[in-house]
C-alpha cells in the first residue's frame, strides 16, 4: 500500500491514464476493424476510405505513446497491401 502522498497520487494518476489509454487503443482497433470488414466484403472503395480514416488514428496512437512506431508502420503496410490487392 502506498504510504507517501506522492505514491498515492501516482496510483490515482496511473488509473486515470490507463482508462484514457485503453479508450485510445479501443478506438484504433475499431478503425482497423472497419477496414478489415470492408476488405472481407470485397468493397475496395469502402476499404480505401476506411483506411484513409484509420491511418491518422494509428499515427495519433503512436504520438500519444499507446502504440509502438514499428507496430503502426506494419499495420499501415499490411492493410494498404490488402486493400490494393482487392479486385
Amino acid at each position: 500500500m502506498a504510504n507517501t502522498p506522492q505514491a498515492k497520487k501516482r496510483i490515482r494518476r496511473n488509473a486515470s491514464r490507463a482508462a484514457i489509454n485503453g479508450a485510445r487503443v479501443s478506438r484504433i482497433r475499431t478503425f482497423i476493424k472497419a477496414v478489415e470488414s470492408a476488405i472481407a466484403a470485397g468493397k475496395k472503395d469502402d476499404a480505401a476510405a476506411a483506411l484513409k480514416q484509420a491511418q491518422p488514428e494509428i499515427a495519433r496512437g503512436v504520438a500519444r505513446g499507446v502504440m509502438h512506431k514499428n507496430t503502426a508502420s506494419r499495420k499501415f503496410s499490411r492493410l494498404t497491401k490488402r486493400v490494393a490487392s482487392l479486385g
